[in-house]
């Protein structure tokens, strides 16, 4: 398989997930602020985008960090490289350059999938009641990634694909993690109350995970929420299942047996993994719950540029 092929089937990919994950962040922020009883949740819109990493680009673009200036940078500022608009724009060109490998309906999605969100941009409204527009745009990553395992073959272009996913996809779990943990943490007064379960379970919701959260573990408490999220083994958001898979198709590729490593790449994410394997999030938030998620994605980070070097530079 071509470097550059496996390069832009991983980059679009990520890409996609990039642009799903913005739209949850935006999603638990305005359902958090929702109601009057919510508005002393202070200065939510700046932490906002101190979970998407992007802060130093928006204070080179916008002097005030207001609900609109917000909204606006994450969702279709090109001027911000991670964008909503700007990510599925970049998905779009990879895909466009490996059209003979990917499938026509693949195509023809993200196109769509594209062209929704830049008409989406021109509407004012969307801004003003951003809840509908983050439903369309979960709702098509979903279609996005439904098509791709429906209609591509799980071979090594396949496998590139869901890596550039999961990396992705337990890079932004961490951070919304790390950010709403700490804003989220109750007043002694606020324990156990209406408005206490509301923000927990909003904070789940960004990541579909409530629902699953509720079958677990029932009642809703900052440490549950945080284990489940980081180190439950069958949530499909969690950081954990993230770096199993990302494992599991690392092995696909290079066709390494288990418990063998043959590149750099397999011992970072093998070290990786057991880390988590043998994580509590007892010991975690002992520890610090924030320098284990800066840990982790200097990790993350690491072996995303192995994965480059490994893989797609000539």
């Amino acid at each position: 398989m071509l470097s550059r092929v496996a390069d832009s089937v991983h980059w679009m990919s990520r890409y996609v997930e990039r642009a799903e994950n913005v739209a949850r962040f935006i999603d638990v922020n305005y359902s958090l602020l929702l109601g009057d009883e919510n508005e002393a949740i202070g200065g939510q819109w700046a932490p906002l985008v101190y979970t998407t990493g992007d802060h130093e680009a928006f204070e080179k673009c916008y002097d005030e960090t207001t609900r609109e200036n917000v909204l606006r940078f994450l969702a279709f500022d090109k001027r911000n490289p991670n964008s909503i608009l700007s990510c599925l724009g970049k998905a779009r060109e990879n895909a466009r350059t490996i059209r003979e490998i990917i499938s026509s309906t693949m195509w023809e999605e993200i196109n769509k999938y594209y062209l929704m969100v830049r008409a989406s941009a021109d509407h004012p409204r969307v801004l003003d009641q951003p809840f509908d527009f983050c439903n369309r745009v979960k709702l098509a990553s979903h279609l996005h990634v439904g098509v791709t395992d429906s209609t591509m073959s799980h071979s090594e272009a396949w496998h590139f694909a869901r890596m550039g996913r999961l990396i992705e996809r337990a890079d932004k779990t961490s951070r919304i993690v790390d950010v709403q943990y700490y804003i989220l943490l109750p007043n002694p007064e606020d324990v156990g109350t209406a408005l206490d379960v509301i923000r927990w379970s909003a904070l789940l919701r960004s990541a579909s995970a409530l629902e699953m959260y509720r079958r677990v573990h029932g009642k809703i408490t900052p440490e549950r929420v945080a284990d489940f999220l980081m180190l439950d083994r069958h949530f499909p958001r969690s950081l954990h299942f993230c770096v199993v898979k990302t494992q599991e198709s690392l092995m696909a590729i290079t066709g390494t047996p288990p418990g063998a490593f043959s590149n750099p790449t397999e011992q970072k994410v093998g070290m990786l993994r057991a880390e988590l394997d043998y994580s509590s999030i007892g010991g975690i938030v002992r520890e610090g719950l924030h320098e284990f998620v800066d840990e982790f994605q200097a990790k993350l980070n690491a072996v995303s540029s192995t994965i480059q070097e490994d893989f797609f530079t000539t």
